[in-house]
């Protein structure tokens, strides 16, 4: 069996290979639906961490990328340019219009770690030596060290606490359907972040955060006008600010951008990974504004951006994220997240009523949910009576979301919250 040889010779993330189950053999995948090696379905609905949007191995995307491959499969991109880069770099500035320049990676972390570079060296390279760094408690950034130095309260990184550069954590105010409290929360952090931003903002070079949700350490959401007012207090005293849009851009959130919702706020760093492809290929974007980057211009290289990857821009994943943006138009997808957040709305409504259900939470297509008083034991029955219902729920702790691709139907849904609410009542 494959997933015997697989256990003899693969090591996974994210797995504890000492208690966990043999892992599911997936042989092909179409629209919403992953298939096993037996044949059997599983709704993805968690769009196989969060990067896939318009279903598994559509035809435009697989046929942009065969295309592609015929002509310039890669070629290194100090030096060299080429048009998929080119193109898809103009795209992304029209959908984000308030950035200037982007700086390919292949991955969420290092999207992050370009970023927390460049805020650093921005400031070095005038004169000025920042080197505190402020996030939110209960980030997630990735897993690259100065990733895991802002996410360092995520929960993920015990063992490298040593080697992590100092970071300042300020209260998130998270909140949920009815939470009466969410105005003293707020109130609270905001002013958290003054006392820190009065006391420590010249040596400050940035702050980073997920705007509207916290992800991986549990889909923790705020309200907007918390974000909007975390940048524009922070642009008044000179801190700089990234957003970290990994999970939240390209529609999560119910419109393109997560930020576009702090009218017309936007950070001065936006970083986007995951969906970009349409959950094909590796690849990465910060994007930054003409004054981070003339900061770097100059007659000595001491003053450029070292920072690079041998498949940085790749043309073949360039060209899957272009055919992924001509899909939004081609496929009406807007239309579709617009729906599927309709949907949402709907089962968090649902979810509510069920007594084991606590802190329902729902922006646009992302919902979840606590389960209330679920020891470990019953979290692990509860992850795998879903896959054996063919759902690909993967909770984290106690919380368990969906957050699917945007193709999914309404039929869909229901079913996969039907069984789930049968579960769990």
């Amino acid at each position: 069996m494959l997933a015997t040889k697989d256990q003899h010779c693969i090591w996974h993330p994210f797995t504890q290979h000492y208690t966990a189950d043999a892992p599911i053999v997936i042989t092909q995948a179409r629209g919403a639906y992953l298939v096993d090696e037996n044949g059997k379905e599983y709704l993805d609905l968690i769009s196989s961490w969060w990067v896939n949007l318009h279903g598994h191995a559509h035809p435009y995307i697989a046929k942009a990328i065969a295309e592609q491959a015929q002509r310039l499969e890669h070629v290194m991109f100090a030096g060299f340019t080429h048009e998929p880069a080119i193109n898809l770099a103009e795209c992304l500035l029209q959908i984000a219009p308030s950035y200037d320049k982007v700086f390919y990676t292949d991955n969420g972390s290092t999207a992050i770690e370009v970023a927390l570079k460049m805020a650093y060296q921005f400031w070095l390279n005038q004169g000025q030596k920042r080197a505190k760094f402020v996030a939110f408690t209960g980030a997630y950034h990735g897993d690259t060290f100065g990733a895991m130095a802002v996410g360092k309260t995520s929960g993920y990184y015990d063992p490298f606490f040593d080697l992590l550069l100092e970071v300042t954590f300020l209260p998130y105010p998270a909140t949920w359907i009815n939470d009466d409290s969410v105005d003293e929360k707020e109130a609270a952090a905001i002013q958290s972040l003054e006392r820190y931003l009065e006391d420590h903002a010249q040596g400050t070079a940035a702050i980073i955060f997920e705007p509207l949700i916290q992800g991986a350490s549990g889909m923790h959401m705020c309200r907007p006008r918390f974000i909007e007012t975390v940048v524009k207090r922070c642009r008044q005293v000179g801190v700089l600010t990234i957003a970290d849009e990994i999970m939240t851009g390209f529609g999560r959130t119910g419109q393109m951008l997560a930020c576009d919702t702090l009218n017309g706020h936007y950070p001065d760093f936006l970083c986007l990974s995951k969906g970009i492809t349409g959950g094909f290929l590796p690849l990465a974007v910060t994007l930054c504004t003409n004054q981070i980057y003339e900061a770097f211009l100059g007659t000595s290289y001491a003053k450029a951006l070292t920072h690079g990857h041998s498949y940085t821009a790749n043309p073949l994943a360039c060209a899957a994220a272009l055919a992924s943006w001509d899909l939004f138009k081609q496929e009406q997808t807007l239309s579709k997240i617009n729906t599927l957040s309709q949907a949402q709305a709907h089962w968090a409504e649902a979810l509510s009523a069920v007594p084991c259900v606590e802190k329902c939470r729902q922006q646009g297509t992302i919902l979840a949910f606590n389960l209330r008083n679920f020891n470990p034991e019953q979290l692990q029955k509860f992850k795998r009576t879903v896959i054996e219902n063919g759902l690909n729920i993967r909770p984290l702790g106690a919380t368990v979301y969906t957050l699917p691709p945007y193709c999914v139907t309404p039929e869909q849904l229901r079913s996969a919250y039907v069984k789930v609410i049968d579960y769990i009542s």
